[in-house]
């Protein structure tokens, strides 16, 4: 094990790890004409996300029927994990910057909101060789922000959360990490600007992913 300064680094996935806007957004405008609304912009959808798909479709539909957001809900769940790779893809140097952490010993986690399944499928298609620990959401797990998910990650991985430390890109984020009670990095190419970002005063912000390996190495 080489000398770093945390042995273990939680990704989030959407907006820190794969640039999945494109395929949500698209999802999104399909559940849209199914409900009957109008379609919404790619910074609406944007600025949604961060908090798993039914908040996501909660904030992009009008709420008027819960029995019919629920059937479209549905739809919309499977309509995207059938499309969730199609515009999907890895932000620039983030595959060199899972190596080279790899290279080095530290061990690596994925934890999101999305729903478990389309998480497992997304880490096998980008992610196989680093990635050996991924949550999404499932029954019984309560979702970020609340620590649950984080903290069995880090069981996973046999790392204390004081060794350990949290990226992702939005406030969401940025209170897992509060909960759970470890350092936070924030990227700044994700689902949110900078200056809101910044505002949170998370323990470092990110603006190119070498300097997450600058971070790690101390």
């Amino acid at each position: 094990m080489h000398n770093v300064k945390y042995q273990a680094v939680v990704f989030d996935l959407d907006g820190t790890l794969l640039d999945t806007l494109t395929d949500l957004w698209n999802s999104v405008n399909e559940a849209c004409r199914e409900y009957g609304c109008a379609p919404r912009t790619r910074l609406q959808v944007r600025r949604a996300l961060g908090n798993g798909l039914e908040n996501l479709l909660r904030k992009s539909l009008p709420q008027e029927d819960e029995n019919k957001f629920q059937r479209v809900f549905q739809d919309f769940r499977a309509y995207y994990l059938k499309h969730c790779n199609e515009a999907t893809r890895p932000y620039e140097g983030i595959p060199e910057l899972l190596k080279e952490l790899q290279d080095l010993g530290v061990k690596l986690a994925i934890v999101s909101n999305k729903a478990h399944p389309a998480v497992l499928s997304l880490r096998d298609r980008y992610f196989p060789e680093t990635m050996k620990v991924a949550m999404g959401e499932s029954q019984g797990v309560r979702r970020k922000p609340a620590p649950d998910t984080v903290v069995r990650a880090l069981e996973e991985l046999g790392i204390p959360k004081d060794q350990a430390v949290y990226v992702g890109d939005s406030e969401v984020d940025k209170m897992t990490a509060d909960n759970v009670g470890m350092d936070c990095f924030l990227v700044t190419w994700g689902f949110r600007d900078r200056d809101e970002l910044a505002a949170l005063r998370p323990t470092a912000l990110i603006d190119r992913p070498e300097q997450i390996l600058e971070k790690i190495k101390g």
